[in-house]
């Protein structure tokens, strides 16, 4: 991963604790930026910053709770690793209901920290890799010319070079000759894989797929 990737904001009020697992951090060669209390974190972070956030839930002026639904309503999708030494049962399930990937108790077992924190940047990584892949796909469906648009899908909904030729009222070798253009600006050389981006961005409904 990327040392953006690897970017864990540490949002702690009390300063022995906030140095403490910023050093435990960066032992293991994450990137980490502090925070002694939520308002600054929040006006430094962007929603579109990848990492995680470790993050006290119980700080004066805005609590962690607080700061994980701000986060929200900006659309952030940043995975928040709770900490807490006073945690109740009603603290912990509002955390999860809104969304936490993990709570971990004070004083905490470092190792059970380090690995939540990894598996938080993983799993964020992926999320992001997905919709960049779903965000390249749009783009090579929407590049694709009327013609091609007009063979993409009934080809992706399963017709053959002929049934396509009748309905467009062109010739079968024409429609050959648009298929392959098709599949190779889409990168695929199975209709199965045309099939599945179609799927994949919102043009096809799997259920209306032509039965063999």
């Amino acid at each position: 991963m990327s040392d953006s990737a690897n970017t864990v904001y540490v949002v702690d009020d009390d300063a022995g604790m906030l140095e403490s697992t910023q050093w435990l951090l960066e032992s293991v060669g994450l990137h980490v930026q502090p925070y002694a209390d939520g308002r600054q974190f929040l006006n430094a972070v962007n929603p579109e910053h990848t990492g995680c956030v470790v993050l006290d839930i119980r700080m004066p002026g805005l609590g962690g709770l607080n700061v994980q639904e701000e986060l929200q309503n900006r659309g952030s999708q940043l995975p928040i690793i709770f900490l807490s030494g006073h945690a109740d049962v009603p603290i912990v399930v509002r955390a999860f209901k809104s969304g936490a990937f993990d709570f971990i108790e004070k004083p905490f077992n470092e190792q059970l920290l380090l690995d939540s924190v990894q598996q938080a940047l993983q799993e964020h990584q992926k999320t992001n890799s997905q919709q960049r892949g779903d965000q390249h796909t749009d783009t090579l469906v929407a590049s694709l010319t009327r013609r091609e648009r007009d063979v993409f899908m009934p080809l992706a909904q399963g017709y053959t070079s002929r049934e396509i030729a009748e309905q467009l009222g062109i010739g079968v070798k024409t429609i050959d000759l648009y298929r392959a253009r098709v599949m190779k600006r889409l990168g695929v050389e199975r209709v199965p894989d045309v099939t599945g981006i179609a799927v994949a961005i919102g043009l096809l409904d799997p259920m209306s797929l032509r039965k063999k």
